[in-house]
């Protein structure tokens, strides 16, 4: 089927309209292109379109061909859920103090046959954050019941007051429902000062975070005390340090590797999963010897100049990142990169180079392709990112990457044990909607 969606633009007032006189482009690096039929699909369930207040969204023209703006109204983008990964970003032109957008991702969007159609690819099968999964009444039962279970545990009444009931995050609401990955943050502090953080902005930034950090230091016991009843009974079960509503985790190795310990004197199933910085590689080698089974270590980029123009790092360099890669797998631990995906810099061919590098030198296991939440052009702006230089689309990339390194795997999330060491390909890691 031919797929060639009408541009959307919003009235300013709540409403979205097709121009039908333009067809929908997307953007990568600063420029716009048209985008091939075969790589539109319809916007997921669990999807939703953004007004792009102050900015004029650019299409194709249905009778010259050629690329304009279109003036009757404000661009569109949409938000795709996890598990899928966006190809382009909305393509648009900035107006004069147009506001900052907030720290969501910006996908093309176009409108056709009574559908929304967005540029991506559905890049992991798990279905443990699929909207249709999660049962409300079911939720808010779980949230009181863990909530009565454990009623001095600070840690779990942060991960259901905030994380699972204010912010409904996905990872906090599978733990309400006793199923799957269940978040453990532990870190109230930082040693990046990553210019998209979600749970950190300075006050005189033009951004806010998405949601308030960790205030504590959370106690092994506090730890101990859920985690072990999780990954004793949940299906497929994953306890991960390291969420978006905290710091970096390494900073509190010590707390997790006493609670590795106990954890693992009470049971042996399931997998325990870090998601880092990667920054202190001594750190994660004394958490292997305690048995830390997994990691995922977040990048912006395979580039250490892109790299730490984004994240900023204190006291530590981009080659601890693979320092501490090398390290885990040297324990046979499985290694992801949570691998923040920008078309026109995570496909330009000096991208391509230096990740083919990075899993060679890493043996890395997975790939994790998360879509960028993140304004582009203030993004772009503030890493001083002027040309991109040659693009290869990030479908043609993730295609070159899988030829040459059949072995490495692509999703969206951490694996949970019996996936590893099973079948990774099978449908779904998680259990069947419910």
């Amino acid at each position: 089927m031919l797929v060639k969606p009408f541009l959307l633009y919003s009235d300013g007032e709540g409403n979205i309209y097709e121009d039908e006189t333009l067809y929908a482009v997307g953007r990568a690096g600063w420029d716009a292109f048209p985008v091939e039929s075969d790589q539109w699909i319809e916007l997921p369930q669990g999807g939703n379109l953004y007004e792009l207040p102050g900015r004029r969204g650019i299409g194709i023209d249905v009778e010259t061909g050629e690329m304009r703006l279109c003036e009757k109204g404000w661009a569109v983008a949409a938000f795709i859920p996890p598990a899928y990964t966006g190809l382009f970003i909305a393509a648009y032109e900035t107006m004069p103090d147009a506001p900052t957008l907030p720290l969501f991702c910006y996908t093309a969007v176009g409108w056709m046959d009574e559908k929304n159609y967005v540029p991506a690819v559905r890049i992991e099968k798990d279905i443990r954050q699929e909207a249709a999964g999660f049962d409300d009444t079911k939720v808010k039962e779980g949230t009181s019941h863990l909530l009565q279970a454990y009623p001095e545990n600070r840690l779990v009444k942060h991960l259901m007051e905030n994380c699972c009931m204010t912010y409904h995050c996905p990872a906090a609401r599978n733990f309400s429902l006793g199923r799957w990955e269940c978040p453990v943050p532990t870190s109230p502090a930082c040693n990046a000062n990553c210019i998209g953080c979600i749970s950190f902005q300075p006050e005189e930034e033009t951004i806010v975070s998405t949601q308030d950090r960790l205030t504590f230091k959370p106690m092994a016991e506090e730890i101990v005390e859920f985690t072990v009843p999780h990954l004793i009974n949940a299906p497929f079960p994953i306890i991960s340090f390291g969420q978006g509503c905290e710091g970096e985790p390494l900073l509190m190795w010590e707390t997790i590797k006493e609670s590795i310990i106990e954890i693992r004197k009470h049971t042996n199933r399931g997998s325990i999963n870090i998601n880092t910085n990667g920054s202190k590689p001594a750190a994660v080698d004394a958490l292997c010897k305690a048995g830390l089974n997994s990691m995922r270590v977040s990048t912006n980029s395979a580039q250490k100049h892109i790299y730490e123009a984004y994240y900023r790092p204190n006291n530590y360099a981009f080659e601890d990142i693979i320092e501490s890669l090398k390290v885990m797998r040297s324990y046979g631990g499985w290694t992801s990169i949570n691998y923040f995906v920008f078309p026109g810099i995570t496909d330009s061919e000096a991208e391509y180079e230096a990740l083919r590098k990075l899993i060679s030198d890493t043996n890395l296991n997975m790939i994790q392709w998360r879509n960028f939440n993140i304004d582009p052009d203030w993004y772009m702006g503030k890493i001083g990112m002027t040309d991109t230089g040659e693009m290869l689309g990030v479908k043609q990339m993730m295609d070159l990457i899988q030829d040459e390194f059949p072995n490495v795997k692509f999703g969206y999330f951490n694996p949970p044990m019996e996936r590893i060491k099973g079948d990774y390909n099978h449908q779904f890691a998680g259990a069947p909607l419910q």
